[in-house]
């Protein structure tokens, strides 16, 4: 009896120790430069495991795995909404391989896959980011949701952050502010410019998500000149996972000129914690007639921004201050191709010491565009 209490104290200080675990994230808050170490381009529409490779809108590093997760924005088109682990193997003369090692559909709460438009548009996802959290050992994802006022369609459905596991299985998702529920009236959220960036922060314990562009009611889209286009920043506990604070931040016009009427976009499509109050915020702009994207990478403070959580329209009450930014990198200047880059996050570490942050690319499943994954050396 005594043996059996011995090993049984024993086990028990071992789960504590387990329990008590603390993960500390990668951060690098005073980032001087980025400098290029290389490319790696996945081969077109890669058929991997009954599945096709694409649209890979977020990526995200599990050190304690040493594994990639990497989110498809396929809306169940081609086949089940899903995600990606991969590994990327790295030096310091740039990328080596980028192996895909495994995919998981993205499952709903009764378990079953989502579906796409034809079979039901009201809950078909629009996945966008994806992060991992060990100190759950699960995964949080978002969709952008869908705002269809078109003449043959009336589909509203609202944007969401759900929390699943590392097997894709369902376990609950986050409550919105009424700020980005959708609505036929043009108040909310624009479509296709809700949650496009998530990152966790201070160890775990918040979470940050973003909205693309800016929210009917708080100003217009970016364009080709300042027209003040304002985007929100929401800050969500991790744990209880309510909205805690809000903060607004100002995107760049429009990069490039266009036709008349032409599609044109600039918007935040994905934001990393980077420590001390700061994020990195990548805002990538497209315009037609070009294939490239021009996307620059900046640092945010939001410790010198205003909350607005209860300012439910940032055009009526103007009482506020955008977080400043300092721009780090604009990847125009890398003198190469760079097209719709949608996702970053810290890499492993150099032989020198230095952190990396890698970029992911979504080809948005076109014959011209790239699969492209960029490795960065932080300089700091």
């Amino acid at each position: 009896m005594r043996i059996y209490l011995l090993i049984l104290l024993g086990w028990l200080a071992c789960f504590n120790v387990v329990a008590q675990k603390k993960y500390v994230q990668t951060i690098a808050p005073n980032i001087k430069q980025l400098k290029f170490l290389g490319e790696y381009d996945v081969p077109h529409n890669l058929k991997f495991k009954g599945t096709t490779i694409g649209g890979l809108s977020g990526i995200d590093y599990d050190t304690e795995h040493n594994l990639y997760y990497s989110i498809s924005d396929d809306k169940s088109d081609l086949n089940p909404a899903r995600f990606y682990t991969l590994k990327i193997s790295i030096s310091p003369k740039g990328i080596d391989t980028v192996v895909f090692v495994d995919v998981k559909s993205l499952l709903q709460a009764n378990g079953s896959v989502y579906p796409n438009r034809k079979e039901n548009p009201f809950h078909t996802p629009d996945p966008e980011a994806i992060r991992y959290n060990p100190t759950t050992q699960n995964l949080v994802w978002t969709s952008e949701g869908e705002r269809d006022m078109s003449i043959f369609r009336d589909v509203i459905e609202n944007p969401a952050i759900t929390t699943i596991t590392r097997e894709g299985k369902y376990i609950d998702t986050f409550p919105l502010p009424e700020q980005v529920v959708m609505h036929k009236e043009e108040i909310g959220p624009r479509k296709n410019s809700v949650f496009e960036g998530l990152t966790f922060a201070n160890n775990y314990k918040d979470a940050y998500i973003n909205v693309e562009e800016p929210l009917y009611q708080d100003g217009p889209q970016a364009d080709t000149q300042d027209v003040n286009p304002m985007i929100r920043i929401l800050k969500f506990d991790a744990t209880t996972k309510k909205n805690t604070a809000q903060y607004a931040y100002k995107l760049d016009p429009v990069a490039h000129g266009t036709l008349p009427l032409a599609f044109k976009i600039n918007g935040v499509s994905d934001i990393l914690w980077a420590g001390k109050d700061k994020l990195l915020v990548m805002e990538r702009s497209f315009s037609t007639g070009r294939i490239a994207c021009t996307v620059k990478i900046f640092e945010a403070d939001l410790s010198k921004g205003t909350d607005i959580k209860d300012n439910l329209s940032l055009i009526n009450n103007k009482n506020f201050v955008p977080v400043p930014k300092r721009l780090i990198i604009n990847m125009d200047n890398l003198g190469r191709f760079v097209d719709n880059v949608e996702g970053m996050t810290f890499g492993p570490t150099l032989p020198n010491g230095h952190k990396t942050l890698i970029t992911m690319v979504d080809n948005n499943f076109m014959m011209l565009e790239k699969t492209q994954v960029f490795l960065f050396e932080i300089i700091d």
